[in-house]
């Protein structure tokens, strides 16, 4: 299948690793261009230098408020057009009720959620017909996930902004998409695992409850991701895709 990606230029958040680099990854070897960012200078020039000339690197936080101006301009600048964004960002910290403090609650808010919500807003200001805006978000926007209090408060009301977003931009031609990775083998998902006393034993635990006994690889996750995003999936727009190997028991 052509899924219309060449020569489309989309931004990618959070795509020095992990899942925003594996959707990166994809939309450059279908054709797409692809601005990636990450806050780490180093890493996201050594990321963008990997996918080739057909990706640039932008060093920003997503918490930073001029990062949608930075970024949409660098896709004009370098590309010449705007197609599209990926918002993704490293999953805010571990932790119950009783654990996480107010600044690690403040600053995922402005990370995860405030930061999502403005290139959101300055993307949904400079697409066309045919424009879209994703959000990489979890499988807690359906079910609170033990030990990650911060992001089950986080992504829902995160998952509702794009569902409204969806139905506003829906009659100028823009869709919105939410992409819930389950466990994917990322850097992330492994440090989590860390936290238990048998790392090995916690994986085989969450593997024999995913229906397809296993982690995915992030390239099956970032081919998802590509899909939703390209023009392939036009008729999609205000939905939520699970990507966890069949863990998200409801229909």
């Amino acid at each position: 299948m052509d899924l219309g990606l060449k020569d489309r230029v989309y931004v990618v958040t959070g795509a020095t690793r992990g899942l925003g680099n594996a959707t990166a990854r994809e939309l450059v070897a279908d054709g797409a261009k692809v601005v990636v960012s990450g806050r780490d200078e180093k890493s996201v020039a050594d990321a963008a230098a990997a996918l080739g000339p057909n990706a640039v690197g932008v060093a920003v936080d997503n918490a930073d408020p001029d990062a949608p101006a930075m970024l949409i301009g660098a896709a004009r600048e370098h590309f010449g057009r705007f197609n599209g964004v990926l918002v993704s960002v490293g999953g805010p910290p571990a932790g119950f009720v009783s654990d996480n403090t107010d600044e690690q609650w403040q600053a995922a808010f402005e990370s995860v959620f405030l930061g999502a919500v403005r290139l959101a807003r300055a993307a949904s200001a400079e697409l066309e017909a045919g424009g879209v805006i994703g959000f990489v978000l979890s499988g807690s926007v359906y079910e609170p996930i033990p030990g990650l209090t911060i992001s089950n408060g986080l992504r829902p009301g995160l998952a509702g902004f794009a569902k409204s977003l969806s139905d506003e931009l829906g009659p100028r031609g823009i869709r919105v998409v939410g992409v819930l990775p389950g466990r994917i083998d990322t850097d992330r998902v492994r440090e989590l695992d860390a936290l238990s006393a048998d790392p090995e034993a916690t994986r085989a635990a969450s593997e024999s409850r995913i229906p397809l006994r296993r982690y995915g690889a992030p390239e099956e996750f970032g081919r998802v991701a590509a899909f939703l995003l390209s023009p392939a999936a036009s008729y999609l727009t205000g939905v939520m895709v699970p990507v966890d190997g069949g863990a998200r028991h409801g229909f």
